[in-house]
């Protein structure tokens, strides 16, 4: 039997409500499965809990109930490190604003996706620089985030996330503070790393992305409303 990538059984996200308000439930018994390989996007309305399911698919926050398989490991029991260490070994994470550190060049920003590797500042150094090249800027590679246009501090990003050769890639709105153009060649690049094995699960408005993917999964208020493969 193949493990999933992913998968999420029965998970519900509460998020505490305001003084005299009840809790707001982000996400209402969602389950689904990824296999690997899978281009997956995930659309619907702002406040759709569209974020929520890839923050918690990607194990950056606990579900309330329910549960979050990654390649078949059982997340809700495992400590913050444990957690820390699958997001670190399998998981690279791009989201609409880049957080990219300003002081740091492009190669000394992508490196600091390995920190948690324990490697050597050489060895980080030169696995960062071959993930630019992959992104397409080698010679980028001294320049801060300043002197970087939006489209190469996206791809910037990206090279961060994929520089630990991560089996999935969880994307947040990642064309959404970007021209049209530019947009179109972040999708090409997903497209590209898809092409090479990756896992790529993208939240997102734009329907050039949605139209890319193998597999679109629509929510509404918290729900699964549609999930629908696209035909080879």
């Amino acid at each position: 039997m193949t493990v999933p990538a992913l998968a999420l059984h029965e998970v519900t996200k509460e998020h505490p409500g305001g003084p005299g308000s009840p809790p707001v439930l982000a996400l209402r018994s969602v389950s689904l499965s990824i296999a690997d390989g899978e281009f997956v996007a995930v659309v619907g309305p702002s406040g759709s809990g569209k974020s929520t399911l890839l923050a918690i698919a990607g194990t950056l926050e606990r579900p309330t109930a329910g549960s979050v398989h990654v390649a078949g490991t059982s997340t809700e029991r495992l400590c913050d490190r444990a957690l820390s260490g699958i997001r670190g070994s399998r998981i690279g994470f791009v989201f609409q604003q880049f957080f990219l550190l300003p002081t740091l060049t492009a190669v000394e920003n992508v490196a600091c996706g390995l920190l948690y590797r324990g490697w050597p500042a050489e060895q980080r150094r030169s696995r960062a620089a071959d993930a630019l090249d992959r992104v397409g800027l080698a010679d980028r590679r001294t320049h801060r985030p300043g002197q970087l246009s939006g489209g190469e501090c996206q791809r910037v990003a990206i090279a961060r996330a994929l520089v630990g050769d991560p089996a999935i890639i969880l994307a947040d709105e990642p064309t959404g503070n970007l021209d049209t153009a530019t947009g179109d060649d972040i999708l090409a690049l997903l497209a590209g790393l898809n092409a090479g094995g990756a896992t790529i699960v993208v939240v997102t408005h734009n329907l050039d992305i949605a139209a890319a993917a193998g597999r679109t999964i629509s929510l509404r208020d918290g729900q699964i409303t549609s999930d629908t493969e696209v035909a080879a």
